[in-house]
């Protein structure tokens, strides 16, 4: 019932943005194409899951340093904690809604899940670790920022990093190049001679 109602509202959602970006678009000369239209709504997609998965991880974070506050431990690293544990947990959380909503499976092509899910791990890890404990520094300790706003940095630039990763390693959708043929699934079994 859930999948239904999501189904519905992205569907609503995103024709009332094409409509939108069509209408800016059109005293210009231009309309986007049908490929143009999919890779927006694609990435708008992978934008509204960001937005949830960032919640998810500035939550688990910010509960993370209020429980290591609260028990009066590991002060001295209770960011890169909390960085950790947002990064694990949210990591499992855009997995989950990525592969279901937005990167779906290519009837052609079967994934191993173990494997997107590492690809997955790994390219978060670039920007979900690696950004994220050098933007904590920098704005931490060395600008002295809050250590509750500094997560949030993160987001202009990784999001954007995270959805090219994702899309073109992570996930395997590879480009097509304009002269190669499209291949098709069909639907014919191949009938068996009668003897």
């Amino acid at each position: 019932m859930l999948d239904r109602i999501l189904r519905f509202g992205w569907r609503i959602i995103s024709k009332i943005a094409l409509f939108c970006i069509n209408l800016i678009l059109k005293p210009f000369g231009k309309k986007l194409s049908e490929e143009q239209e999919k890779q927006l709504l694609q990435f708008g997609k992978f934008g509204v899951i960001g937005i949830s998965n960032t919640a998810v991880s500035y939550l688990l974070n910010v509960a993370t340093l209020f429980i290591l506050e609260k028990l009066d431990i590991l002060q001295d690293i209770d960011i890169y904690i909390g960085n950790g544990v947002a990064f694990f947990l949210s990591v499992l959380w855009s997995y989950y809604w990525n592969s279901r909503y937005v990167f779906k499976e290519d009837p052609n092509e079967k994934r191993v899940w173990w494997k997107t899910v590492l690809k997955t791990y790994a390219a978060y890890a670039l920007t979900g670790i690696g950004l994220s404990n050098l933007t904590s520094y920098l704005f931490v300790r060395v600008l002295g920022w809050s250590k509750y706003i500094a997560p949030i940095v993160n987001i202009v630039i990784g999001v954007p990093v995270n959805y090219l990763i994702n899309k073109f390693w992570a996930y395997g959708e590879k480009r097509k190049k304009k002269d190669e043929p499209e291949t098709k699934v069909t639907d014919q079994v191949p009938e068996e001679n009668e003897a």
